[in-house]
């Protein structure tokens, strides 16, 4: 928090300093407003910056037809026929995702790289007659072609004999220290809450139950691994940086707080998935929601559903209810037998990319006049153009105590308008509680939406509709609204 007020107040001190030099004024400039707590940290808000990215899940599964393997698959079986991760890259960038989450290792235990410390790796795979490294391939062609690179390293493994014991917990530290070392930069770490069940377990072929809280030493965990990459997000059902959105379905809801309080996740709270959902407008922490939905009914390919891949339609949808809600989507495509993004799913995203750049290819609200009915001091440094002038920094506040306001678009021509964009300056903290959507019709301002939370980013769909004028009223804040970006297509 201290360092981002002393960037802020410097940013200040400068405008004040040139405006001095042009003799404009010498008076000191209006103080900006104190943060609303907790406030994400850089590393929260380049991840927010990211918007989506792919997942893929990938290995014995893919040529057994499972989704959660056993862990007696031999490593054999594991043999793509066209491996090829730069289709991968290519499909990717193209559907304007801009990293890969990799599944380095599912429940099952097979790594995708030569690991030292364990067989049941691609070092004793047909794929390359055991001298590939898929974790090497992506890592690399995700660096060399400006996307980011994270891992899956399951916590679960049920084809470990020392899975529920204190040596498994050195071996799966052994092997992120392998993947942190040897394939960074990682931008994020994601791990999930499968833990302990039945398995093959070397051969006990048994059950396994675990203490899923205390077992792993979490705290231990990840700061061996900020150590070695100390920008990298950490997954999970409570964070500590982002947070499960609560279903695999492709949604955050409608309300949702970047805060929560994880006492409250972890003490097995009812309704988790809700709670998660929606966030706490009180948190103590902040954890914003990443929504994580795959392309398919399954996580892994499966021949069966090729005929089942999201529409470009649906995919759209989720888009809306996901980046269109403040969170981040980890939209999973799975790699089919030949080691490919199977030709269904490529059409399919696509047709995604596409709908997207139609719907917010112009963006109406660049060349209007904006205004409010007041703005902090009536000081230029929080006036309502900041909302359009294309730099993030800049924001429209309110006075101190003042927590409603609105804001005029002013388009200058009668325009057909569907989707409007609104940011909040969230490095001062989340502050909408509600706001309003109208546009000027028949003479008079008519309600087209409602909502309740902003956040980084909120898409408003609404009817079409032919206006020349759009108002945005915040009608209920935690303190001083800040907006820093509005957009309409």
């Amino acid at each position: 928090m201290k360092i981002v007020m002393m960037k802020h107040y410097l940013f200040i001190a400068l405008l004040f300093v040139v405006s001095l030099s042009f003799g404009r004024t010498r008076e000191l400039p209006v103080p900006p407003p104190k943060p609303v707590l907790p406030i994400p940290t850089d590393r929260q808000l380049a991840w927010h910056e990211m918007e989506q990215y792919a997942f893929i899940h990938f290995t014995t599964n893919t040529f057994t037809g499972k989704e959660w393997g056993y862990g007696d698959e031999s490593p054999e079986v594991f043999n793509p026929t066209e491996m090829d991760v730069n289709q991968w890259i290519r499909v990717v960038k193209a559907a304007g995702l801009k990293g890969i989450v990799l599944t380095c290792k599912h429940h099952d235990g097979f790594c995708l790289w030569p690991s030292k410390f364990t067989e049941h790796s691609v070092k004793n795979s047909k794929w390359k007659e055991g001298k590939g490294n898929v974790v090497k391939e992506v890592a690399d062609a995700c660096h060399q072609n400006g996307l980011k690179f994270g891992i899956y390293l399951s916590p679960w493994d049920r084809n470990r004999k020392d899975y529920g014991s204190s040596s498994y917990i050195d071996y799966y530290r052994n092997q992120l220290k392998e993947l942190f070392t040897l394939y960074g930069p990682v931008f994020e770490m994601w791990f999930d809450g499968a833990n302990g069940g039945d398995g093959y377990y070397g051969g006990a072929r048994e059950k396994r139950k675990i203490n899923g809280a205390a077992y792993y030493n979490w705290p231990t965990t990840l700061d061996m691994v900020r150590k070695m990459e100390p920008n990298v997000i950490f997954f999970s059902d409570a964070g500590p940086d982002i947070r499960w959105c609560g279903n695999e379905s492709g949604h955050i809801g409608e309300t949702n707080w970047a805060t929560i309080s994880t006492d409250s996740i972890y003490a097995g709270k009812s309704g988790i998935e809700k709670l998660l959902n929606s966030g706490e407008e009180d948190g103590k922490s902040y954890i914003p929601a990443e929504v994580d939905v795959s392309i398919r009914p399954g996580w892994f390919y499966h021949t069966e559903e090729d005929g089942k891949v999201k529409t470009p339609e649906k995919l759209f949808e989720i888009y809306l209810s996901s980046v269109g809600r403040g969170a981040n989507l980890i939209l999973n495509i799975p790699p089919d037998r030949r080691g490919l993004f199977h030709e269904n799913d490529v059409e399919a995203l696509l047709g995604w990319r596409k709908l997207i750049d139609e719907a917010f290819k112009t963006n109406l609200a660049l060349k209007a006049v904006i205004k409010a009915d007041s703005y902090r001091g009536n000081s230029k440094l929080y006036a309502p153009s900041n909302v359009n002038d294309g730099n993030k920094e800049t924001y429209w506040a309110t006075n101190d105590g003042t927590r409603t306001g609105n804001l005029f678009i002013d388009l200058g021509a009668q325009k057909t308008v569907k989707y409007i964009i609104i940011q909040e300056y969230i490095k001062l903290g989340q502050r909408v509680k509600e706001f309003v959507v109208s546009v000027w019709k028949n003479n008079k301002w008519t309600e087209v939406s409602k909502g309740t939370t902003i956040g980084y980013k909120r898409i408003i769909k609404i009817e079409p509709t032919e206006t020349d004028q759009v108002k945005i009223s915040i009608t209920a804040s935690k303190a001083s609204p800040l907006i820093s970006n509005i957009g309409i297509y």
